[in-house]
C-alpha cells in the first residue's frame, strides 16, 4: 500500500460510488480525506463513517458545484496544507437532441469549471510535490451519444497534460486517471442487465466489467511517492477494454 500519513486528500464526489472508493483507499493509505458532497449528506456521512470505522480519517465538507461560489464555499473549509487533490465529481448529460443550453451549462459547471478552480484555489495550499489527479472517462477515444459529457472529460484530459507542464517546477504532478465501463452510481442501468455485462466482458482483455476498488486502486498508485515520474498521462484503466477481437491463446 502506498505511505499517505501526514497527508490531506480533497476527493470531490465523494459520498458514493468511484468517489467513495478512492477516498476509502487513501484513508486506507494513511490520509486525512475531506469527503466533499453535493447535496446527500447522508452518503456522505456513511464515507466518513466507514472509514473511521477502518481506523482512518475523514471529514466531510458539502459544496453545490453548480453554483458559481461553489469552489469559494468548499475552500472556506480547507486550510494547508492540502497534499492530494481529487477532482471526481461529474454529472451525466443527455443526447444531442435532449440537451439544453441550462444542462449543458450545468454539465460543463461541474465537470470542467469546477475542477478548474479547485485546481486554482488548491494550488496555494498544496506543498511542493503534490498530487492532482482528475478523474476522465473512456468515452474521450470510443463514442457515446453522451456528447456533453464526453467533451467535458476530453477538457480534463488536456487540462492534465498542460498544468502537468506548468507545474513541474514545483514537483507537482498532474496525472488523469481514466476509467473504462465500472459498476457504480452511474453505470447503475449495468447491475441488472447480464446481457449487457457478459457483452462488455466480452470486449474486455480481463474478461470482467471493472469495480470502484479497481480505479481507487490506480489513484492510489498516482497519489503515492511512487508515482513522483509520472505526469502529465492518461491513465487508461478499464481491464484491456475494446483492444480488438479476442484470440484465446492455444498451447
Amino acid at each position: 500500500m502506498a505511505d499517505l500519513r501526514d497527508k490531506t486528500a480533497l476527493v470531490t464526489g465523494a459520498s458514493r460510488g468511484l468517489g467513495r472508493a478512492i477516498a476509502q483507499r487513501l484513508a486506507a493509505d494513511g490520509a486525512t480525506v475531506i469527503v466533499h458532497y453535493g447535496s446527500n449528506v447522508a452518503k456522505a456521512s456513511e464515507t466518513v463513517a466507514s472509514i473511521s470505522a477502518a481506523g482512518g480519517k475523514a471529514y466531510a465538507v458539502q459544496a453545490d458545484l453548480q453554483s458559481a461560489d461553489g469552489v469559494d464555499k468548499l475552500f472556506a473549509e480547507i486550510s494547508a496544507p492540502l497534499d492530494i487533490v481529487v477532482n471526481n465529481a461529474a454529472v451525466f448529460s443527455s443526447t444531442l437532441f435532449d440537451t439544453t443550453v441550462d444542462e449543458f451549462d450545468r454539465v460543463f459547471a461541474v465537470n470542467v469549471r469546477a475542477p478548474f478552480f479547485i485546481i486554482q484555489k488548491a494550488l496555494p495550499l498544496m506543498p511542493d510535490g503534490g498530487r492532482i489527479i482528475n478523474i476522465s472517462s473512456g468515452v474521450t477515444w470510443f463514442a457515446v451519444p453522451e456528447l456533453v459529457y464526453s467533451m467535458t472529460k476530453g477538457a480534463l484530459n488536456v487540462l492534465g497534460r498542460s498544468l502537468a507542464n506548468t507545474l513541474g517546477d514545483r514537483q507537482i504532478t498532474v496525472n488523469t486517471v481514466s476509467p473504462g465501463t465500472t459498476h457504480s452510481d452511474m453505470n447503475a442501468w449495468l447491475r441488472d442487465n447480464p446481457e449487457a455485462q457478459a457483452g462488455i466482458s466480452g470486449i474486455t482483455a480481463l474478461g470482467r466489467v471493472g469495480e470502484p476498488e479497481d480505479i481507487a486502486d490506480a489513484v492510489s498508485l498516482v497519489a503515492s511517492a511512487d508515482a513522483r515520474w509520472i505526469t502529465g498521462e492518461v491513465i487508461e484503466v478499464n481491464g484491456g477494454f475494446y483492444l480488438g477481437p479476442r484470440t484465446p491463446l492455444h498451447h
